[in-house]
């Protein structure tokens, strides 16, 4: 591929894989407690649990993007605490990206945990709980084990999401070379010069290669899930 692609294509190709992969890591944790409170929680702002977490896939992605800069800017009362207290810059930097990029994938990712978990059938889990297993104990024998495929699935796709953000990033991080700009944004500049369209073209395949295999594991491990779960 280092042949194939020019060394700043290759740049965005690079940092936009660094950018989803820190993306997906760091809010995998997050997005598997919120699938398990939708799925199996009972509380009071449920519904507004719900909405949060899929208000990013109904707003538009530079509405995402200023609010990001408005709270994590080195202005903003997040960003400014960040930096006073522990150096912290996120905007304009590759951290803001996988920042904004997380926040994207985050509905992708939770619905397909979610979907998972539901799955599961509860008295598997109630059969363990009478047998003397603690929640804790009964999540991580019974329910993890049956919802990973899911759970995989949903880190691809949030991936995925990740890899292909730009409306959010590009108003969060700008489009700084070798910094921020990634894959969506690199075709974006090529396109903005003349001559950039056979850069711009090698981009959006490299893009729509790693889209269509995402979608691809995706789907192959919910079918795993579905037989898993059936018994099948």
């Amino acid at each position: 591929m280092t042949d194939w692609l020019a060394p700043e294509e290759w740049q965005a190709v690079a940092l936009s894989l660094k950018v989803s992969f820190w993306a997906t890591l760091a809010s995998l944790p997050l997005g598997l407690f919120c699938a398990l409170a939708l799925a199996r929680g009972r509380f009071i702002g449920r519904d507004v649990l719900n909405w949060l977490v899929h208000l990013p896939l109904v707003m538009p992605p530079v509405v995402t993007g200023y609010l990001l800069l408005l709270s994590f800017g080195r202005r903003g009362p997040v960003g400014a605490f960040l930096y006073d207290a522990f150096g912290i810059t996120l905007a304009f930097r590759w951290t803001g990206a996988a920042l904004a990029a997380a926040i994207m994938a985050f509905p992708l990712m939770v619905r397909a945990m979610r979907l998972a978990i539901e799955a599961v059938d509860p008295k598997l889990e109630e059969a363990a709980a009478t047998l003397g297993a603690s929640r804790t104990r009964v999540f991580t024998t019974v329910t993890l084990p049956l919802v990973m495929p899911g759970v995989i699935a949903g880190a691809v796709l949030a991936f995925a999401k990740a890899m292909g953000e730009f409306g959010a990033t590009i108003t969060f991080v700008s489009n700084i070379p070798g910094q921020t700009r990634t894959v969506p944004s690199a075709i974006y500049a090529f396109l903005q010069v003349p001559g950039g369209e056979a850069s711009a073209l090698r981009l959006v395949a490299v893009s729509v290669s790693i889209a269509i295999a995402a979608l691809i594991l995706a789907e192959w491990l919910s079918r795993r899930v579905a037989r898993r779960i059936s018994g099948g």
